[in-house]
């Protein structure tokens, strides 16, 4: 096994990814956080932001996650997530979209507005975005 550890990125949806790999980042709420082989145990949130992953052979894989749960245990790392995209996966049409319906109805600022929703949904495009342009 070498300096890898196992890193599973599960969705409700399905499991995204799961193989061994060098390195793991993650958007913690507090910040970015890398872990690496022997990490000590970690339970961690995260947040909207990008999920860098440097696999076995060192190519590196990027996902657009948005909020969950990350356990490290014994070199396994598995990230829970409520989304997570590889760049290659997303939809850019369908992200600008998304991006423009928050905006406008963050703009509008009606009384029936959802503002967190709208701003976590205009966070959530903005960073897809931002991660298929890396591909």
């Amino acid at each position: 096994m070498g300096k890898n550890f196992q890193l599973d990125i599960v969705t409700p949806a399905r499991t995204v990814y799961s193989a061994e790999v060098q390195s793991f980042t993650a958007p913690g709420v507090m910040g970015s956080f890398q872990v690496l082989f022997n990490h000590a145990p970690l339970l961690s949130s995260v947040g909207v932001g990008e999920v860098k992953v440097t696999e076995a052979d060192g190519t590196v894989v990027r996902f657009a996650a948005s909020g969950g749960f990350v356990e490290v245990k014994a070199n396994t790392v598995i990230l829970l997530a409520e989304s997570a995209e590889r760049a290659d996966e997303i939809d850019v049409t369908r992200a600008e979209r998304s991006k423009s319906r928050a905006q406008d109805r963050l703009a509008k600022k009606e009384k029936s507005t959802d503002l967190d929703r709208a701003q976590t949904a205009l966070l959530r495009s903005i960073n897809r975005l931002k991660i298929a342009s890396k591909r």
